[in-house]
């Protein structure tokens, strides 16, 4: 599951790849990685009880530890770090890698997206918060 055949640019907003391609290929970005998750496909058709919710929960952290597992190479490969212990009720977790190693992420299999961490800024421009941690 390293590379796949598709376009990888699918997997990246053509903005952050215009920024990517102004960075080093070694120079570091703060990511989310969006991890493919498997055995999901069922709708939900009425409200979850409390014991489904958590299982369904349950249920995308193991597929997406499992998917973590096959891009953890990647991570490495490319001089990355995870900024968290483990994926999120999401299937999502914050990465520092390359910009080269962004690319190779986006052809995992083990990818559905990669996105930029950036900062929500209010319109009044007054407080500033940020999606994930502080760390980049």
């Amino acid at each position: 599951m390293y590379h796949n055949n598709t376009i990888s640019k699918n997997k990246i907003s053509s903005e952050f790849a215009c920024r990517l391609n102004n960075l080093a290929p070694q120079q570091k970005v703060c990511i989310i990685v969006f991890l493919k998750l498997e055995n999901l496909d069922k709708p939900i058709n009425s409200r979850q009880s409390r014991i489904e919710r958590k299982a369904a929960m349950e249920g995308i952290r193991n597929s997406a530890k499992q998917a973590l597992g096959y891009i953890h190479k990647i991570i490495q490969d490319f001089g990355g770090k995870q900024l968290a212990d483990s994926p999120d009720a999401l299937g999502s977790i914050p990465v520092e890698i390359s910009a080269a190693g962004v690319e190779a992420l986006a052809e995992s299999d083990a990818v559905k997206a990669v996105v930029e961490e950036q900062e929500i800024v209010p319109a009044n421009d007054t407080n500033r918060f940020y999606l994930q941690n502080l760390e980049c």
